[in-house]
């Protein structure tokens, strides 16, 4: 989480670095603009109950940005009323839509994400990421917004998004991130940024697989470390996931170790079947 705050953030100018972070989470005095500690603070609270917000939900998506900046901008959590231009280098590098167009636009985006049912998670979260910033439907807050959205989207797609930093990625590539985002202005399609993305995505989890622990020998070491990641109902397939070096018949013997000793409710059966950890 601090990882993507500080990436995120950064990418918009906030010179706060991780170990600060850290410090404002524990409570602890910083040193650094008044601004730069607000929009940390801000970002911890809507970071915090990132399994609580609904993706699908375009109230949430107005109550995030209405956290995420609380006391930076005069008007949060609603569309924007006038026209916006983006500019890079003193030049113009996007105009968003028309102000009164920016409802029907957000609408037509949630309704691709909930009725579209052929698009996988990991693309919706990237067409969406684009989409929305090329609507631009805050006054303020947007870069960050689109990128908080593309997480939640991707836990869609798998929880272990919730728990790896593809911001912080991102944010070694930052000129590349914007130069994608110009080229799909100037295409007017979204295949560049969704590559881009897509790219991305694909070192963070090899960043993650190549960090993960080869340590857990035991069953109960296995669910131990996989309750700390799988706090929603979860399939076989994505324990597996998880525990990359395991097989089928392992993974099914756990879950099933797991339920016999009261650390796993079930729902289901065989193939459709989905578990989840009792707290």
């Amino acid at each position: 989480m601090i990882q993507t705050i500080q990436a995120s953030l950064a990418i918009e100018g906030n010179m706060l670095n991780e170990k600060q972070i850290t410090s404002i989470i524990n409570a602890k005095r910083v040193l650094a603009p008044k601004k730069d500690i607000i929009e940390v603070k801000n970002a911890i609270e809507v970071y915090s109950k990132l399994h609580m917000w609904n993706p699908l939900d375009i109230k949430d998506f107005k109550k995030a940005h209405a956290l995420l900046m609380k006391n930076l901008l005069d008007t949060v959590g609603e569309w924007r009323t006038t026209g916006v231009g983006i500019f890079k280098k003193q030049k113009v590098a996007h105009i968003a839509p028309p102000a009164k167009r920016v409802a029907s636009l957000m609408e037509n985006l949630f309704n691709f994400l909930k009725i579209d049912k052929e698009t996988s998670w990991l693309l919706k979260a990237c067409i969406f990421h684009y989409e929305m910033e090329f609507i631009h439907p805050f006054l303020d807050g947007n870069g960050r917004m689109g990128r908080l959205w593309q997480q939640l989207l991707l836990m869609r797609e798998n929880q272990i998004f919730g728990y790896i930093p593809v911001e912080f990625i991102i944010k070694q590539n930052q000129e590349q991130y914007y130069e994608s985002l110009g080229v799909c202005d100037q295409n007017r399609e979204s295949t560049v940024f969704i590559e881009f993305s897509l790219e991305q995505i694909l070192i963070t989890l090899k960043m993650y697989t190549e960090t993960i622990t080869s340590q857990i020998n035991t069953v109960a070491e296995r669910l131990n470390y996989a309750k700390e990641y799988l706090k929603d109902w979860f399939t076989r397939k994505e324990y597996i996931i998880l525990h990359k070096d395991i097989s089928s018949a392992t993974a099914s013997r756990d879950l099933k170790e797991g339920i016999e000793k009261n650390v796993l409710f079930k729902k289901g059966r065989f193939n459709q079947a989905k578990y989840k950890f009792i707290l």
